[in-house]
């Protein structure tokens, strides 16, 4: 079958080429790929692409042949799904507890859009515990984690504040209801909450925004820059303040109950993914690069067959 994989190439990241068909275990099903979204994290992985690397980590499609143990859906559901690897290709095997049945009226570009950003977001939420009238500070917020993250953070009585590069980056996050700025710095503060998802230079200025026993939840580092903390400058305003090491993997709800979840709000329209750019899986290399150069406002979504 035919699949998307590594070129060792900077200018051109994926190139499609020949594998074998999956080879599912008794608890997977496979499933025929019919569109999937790509995520800043794999890009990164395809600039020092690991022997064997087979890229792709959100799908939605049609399951083609039910698992053998019985579990999860029949032959012919829709299902949106998040496989460990693998997902940019015509066929993929998945565990029936990484899949969600789709409902009628969300659609496979749609639901493409939603496994890794979604459930980070929603797992977000999760860690930050109640939100209703908390202050928040997201940063690194233009991405399919941060609309997915304000807008269910404040549909739940949270105050969010954005941060965004660009203006034109952060008018849809202002539209779900965040102060944007562009500059943590300019961030008017202090906050119950911080989510830092940069790195560098960044996260001690949102540490600083912290309010006293307030919680920073450290959820990704984009620049992959280190950032250096002083003990002492908890003192000011974050004094006792926790750091919580956040990986989005790292969780005891299994991912297609959580699948369901963001499925089931999408279908009763409180959570609309932010889809910037929508193209045939043979654009994917270019759609990686604007990718890379942040030409694309939220999601990217390829789909695969007509």
């Amino acid at each position: 079958m035919k699949a998307l994989l590594p070129t060792w190439q900077d200018d051109k990241l994926v190139k499609f080429g020949e594998v074998g068909e999956p080879e599912p275990r008794p608890d997977q099903a496979v499933i025929a790929v019919e569109a999937f979204s790509v995520n800043r994290g794999e890009m990164f992985l395809l600039l020092r692409p690991r022997e064997g690397l087979r890229p792709g980590k959100d799908v939605a499609g049609r399951v083609l042949a039910a698992a053998a143990d019985g579990s999860g859906p029949a032959a012919g559901t829709r299902v949106v799904a998040h496989p460990p690897l693998g997902g940019w290709a015509e066929r993929v095997a998945v565990a029936t507890s990484a899949l969600a049945e789709l409902p009628d009226g969300v659609g496979s570009e749609t639901a493409a859009a939603l496994p890794l950003a979604g459930l980070t977001a929603i797992r977000l939420l999760r860690a930050a515990g109640s939100v209703a009238g908390k202050r928040i500070l997201i940063t690194g917020a233009s991405g399919g984690v941060g609309h997915y993250f304000t807008e269910l953070a404040y549909s739940s009585g949270a105050e969010i504040t954005a941060v965004s590069a660009t203006a034109e980056r952060g008018t849809r996050l202002a539209e779900l209801g965040a102060e944007v700025v562009h500059d943590v710095a300019d961030a008017r503060g202090p906050f119950d909450i911080v989510l830092e998802s940069v790195g560098d230079a960044s996260a001690p200025q949102a540490l600083r925004k912290l309010v006293k026993r307030g919680t920073f939840i450290w959820f990704g580092q984009a620049s992959r820059q280190p950032s250096t903390f002083s003990f002492f400058e908890f003192f000011p305003g974050p004094e006792s303040g926790v750091i919580r090491h956040f990986h989005y993997a790292d969780s005891d709800t299994p991912d297609g109950a959580d699948l369901a979840a963001l499925v089931r709000l999408v279908k009763t329209g409180r959570l609309h993914p932010e889809i910037g750019r929508i193209a045939d899986w043979a654009d994917t290399s270019a759609v990686l690069t604007d990718l890379r150069e942040r030409r694309i406002r939220g999601k990217a979504v390829l789909r695969i067959g007509a």
